[in-house]
């Protein structure tokens, strides 16, 4: 039998069900997928009319396999964990306590100067190979890259501020707006550069968020809901409350530090893997009310979820992405408990 690790489900009327040491995916009497539970990482349900029994849903908790939900736009709705793992009260009580101190402050830079520097890195990285063929746009994305790295700079300066060190003005509340500003110049500057890099047919106007309904969009917002769950599921993990952020504000529902933490593996993760497909001629196919059709959700999914076992440089050895981000996990909570000194952001190499 084939070994699956993340077992995606998006066709209209499939059942998931459990059969011996094993999940089944039926839809009638046909048997669409199998997925041995014993190499089974995660479950991810993509789309509308598809069910579950309660014993797949029990042996995947007791096994610690997330069962993921997103939308057909990749907005992720639910998440079902083990109901043990946010019975981590130190580490929470700790994590509620630094957004009234200097701590909820330094993580919301980390994050803010982790996501612009591999925005930079990015840009670096698809001009790699363009110094020869394309020398015009190769200068252009280093030359874009360095003034994103100046945006950096310009965090890693307010985190120097000597109101901050005092304790004056050492809040996020007290530096939220700067912050985001900052973050947002540079964003606009990335995306402006991102055109260039994009094949001429795309006709790409920019970046939009939710309710986007060109290709691009549509599938960056997809990639970015199927690693919202990779993200919320090592916060969980590592014994955090993914709805206590810190630069993200509270809002009933809203989960801020999921939303925080997902900022510095955007562009390795899931940037890289959709501009690699745009460029390579993979069509990102549409129904015509422009929803992305089951095929081209279950190609991504597998594109991102793939892109989450590549290796990349992190303390000094080649670790999985996947790995990475729970480890940033711990790193935050372990900051967050006093037991380590600062929150350094994940940087992907170019």
């Amino acid at each position: 039998m084939t070994i699956v690790q993340n077992l995606i489900v998006e066709e209209f009327g499939s059942f998931i069900g459990k059969h011996s040491e094993r999940l089944i995916v039926t839809k009638g009497d046909e048997t669409l997928q199998q997925a041995p539970l014993l190499h089974l990482e995660s479950v991810l349900v993509s789309g509308y009319g598809v069910s579950i029994s309660a014993d797949a849903v029990r042996e995947c908790t007791e096994r610690g396999i997330p069962i993921h939900f997103v939308s057909g736009t990749g907005t992720p709705y639910a998440s079902l964990y083990s109901a043990g793992l946010t019975g981590t009260v130190v580490t929470r009580r700790a994590q509620y306590d630094a957004f009234r101190d200097a701590r909820g402050l330094m993580l919301s830079l980390a994050f803010a100067q982790g996501k612009i520097r591999n925005q930079a890195n990015l840009l670096k990285y698809m001009g790699k190979y363009r110094k020869e063929t394309a020398p015009e746009l190769f200068e252009l994305l280093r030359e874009r890259a360095d003034e994103l790295l100046n945006h950096a700079a310009e965090l890693e300066q307010l985190g120097a501020f000597p109101e901050i060190a005092s304790g004056e003005r050492a809040t996020i509340d007290d530096w939220r707006f700067e912050i985001l500003g900052i973050e947002g110049r540079a964003a606009q500057r990335y995306w402006d550069t991102i055109k260039n890099v994009l094949p001429d047919n795309c006709d790409w106007k920019g970046r939009e968020g939710r309710g986007a309904k060109d290709p691009i969009n549509s599938a960056l917002n997809y990639g970015y809901g199927i690693l919202y769950g990779q993200i919320e599921r090592a916060l969980v993990m590592a014994g955090l409350d993914p709805y206590a952020g810190f630069t993200h504000v509270d809002r009933p529902g809203k989960p801020s530090m999921t939303l925080d933490a997902i900022e510095e593996f955007r562009q390795p993760i899931v940037d890289r893997t959709i501009f690699g497909l745009v460029n390579k001629g993979v069509k990102i196919d549409q129904d015509e009310r422009g929803f992305l059709v089951d095929a081209t959700k279950r190609m991504l999914a597998e594109k991102v979820l793939n892109r989450l076992e590549s290796a990349e440089k992190y303390e000094k050895k080649n670790v999985p992405l996947r790995i990475i981000i729970q480890s940033q996990a711990r790193h935050l909570a372990t900051y967050l408990r006093r037991e380590r000194d600062e929150y350094q952001s994940f940087a992907m190499e170019w």
